[in-house]
């Protein structure tokens, strides 16, 4: 049997070390590949470290917040999952059996509660092959979790580096729970609102709609600051206030008559929700499964059911 060439340097990695950084790029965290690998993370740390002074590469960027994959950790990760999925499918009690596919979604917190999580069911049962991950981010403090497959975000839609798909169109309007109005209405004129709690969240701005009914108010500067789209639909449902929101994020609450339209005033939502995926890699089957049926989700719960809309007066 001939033996390798003498120039050509045949040390391997530690599988240790490999399974060490691919968990760790995977779920995002030193802590959380040692819950997954049973071993401390210090010593994930120790050989993530060994392997990135055998690579002479810098694998994770570490700062006080955490560790983030660099550009050769991303590109490294691909080399490793490739070799790994090679093991894997090598072994004799992998064979014969279908292979998972992972898929790791970052949503914003409010899109995942009113939209994502009560349409999910639809999608696990017609793709089980597909190990769905759900991670929620920060939109007011751009903070989100790395390494997805997919993101949903709210905002303009353009973000460097990522292939974006809008899901909604949807326009903005003011809503309140019916015992309020009752309260503090009738709301039959713009100016009616001047006896009525404007609930303030920095994603929706109160001054557009004003603007377009005709009201020169400036943006509320008194009240509850609340920085998510969801807790201020849930502060207007306990009766706080009035909100503005759309149709796919209180579509539940509206046709159940929890919230009522006021007034017959929309404007064009300035942001909506986007999917979007890294330019640099391409879609798999997972992602593009889940883009599709997502997409179909959105224009769902977008649509008015028959009849007045909402409970509007």
């Amino acid at each position: 049997m001939r033996g390798p060439s003498p120039s050509k340097d045949v040390r391997l990695p530690p599988l240790a070390a490999i399974q060490a950084f691919e968990a760790a790029a995977r779920l995002g965290s030193f802590e959380r590949a040692s819950e997954e690998l049973f071993v401390t993370a210090s010593a994930i740390g120790k050989r993530i470290a060994a392997l990135e002074a055998m690579l002479d590469v810098t694998l994770f960027i570490r700062s006080s917040r955490g560790a983030t994959l660099s550009s050769a950790g991303r590109e490294y990760l691909e080399q490793v999952r490739t070799a790994l999925d090679l093991l894997s499918d090598a072994s004799l009690h992998k064979r014969g059996e279908p292979k998972p596919e992972p898929l790791r979604v970052v949503s914003t917190p409010t899109f995942a509660r009113q939209v994502l999580i009560p349409a999910l069911p639809g999608f696990t049962s017609a793709h089980p092959e597909v190990e769905l991950e759900i991670m929620l981010s920060i939109p007011y403090l751009d903070i989100m979790p790395p390494n997805a497959d997919v993101w949903i975000r709210f905002g303009s839609g353009k973000y460097p580096g990522l292939h974006t798909h809008q899901l909604t169109a949807d326009p903005v309007f003011a809503v309140c729970a019916p015992g309020y109005r009752d309260r503090h209405g009738p709301f039959e004129r713009p100016a009616d609102l001047a006896r009525a709690h404007l609930l303030r969240c920095p994603m929706e701005p109160w001054r557009p709609w004003l603007a377009a009914a005709g009201l020169d108010w400036p943006e509320p500067a008194r009240g509850v600051w609340l920085v998510d789209l969801g807790i201020m639909l849930a502060a207007a449902r306990a009766g706080q206030g009035l909100a503005l929101t759309r149709r796919a994020l209180a579509a539940e609450w509206l046709d159940e008559g929890k919230l009522v339209r006021v007034l017959d005033i929309e404007i064009p939502g300035e942001s909506q929700y986007y999917l979007c995926t890294e330019t640099s890699r391409p879609p798999g089957n997972a992602v593009q499964a889940f883009s599709l049926w997502l997409d179909g989700v959105c224009k769902q719960v977008s649509q008015w059911p028959c009849g007045p809309r909402g409970g509007q007066e």
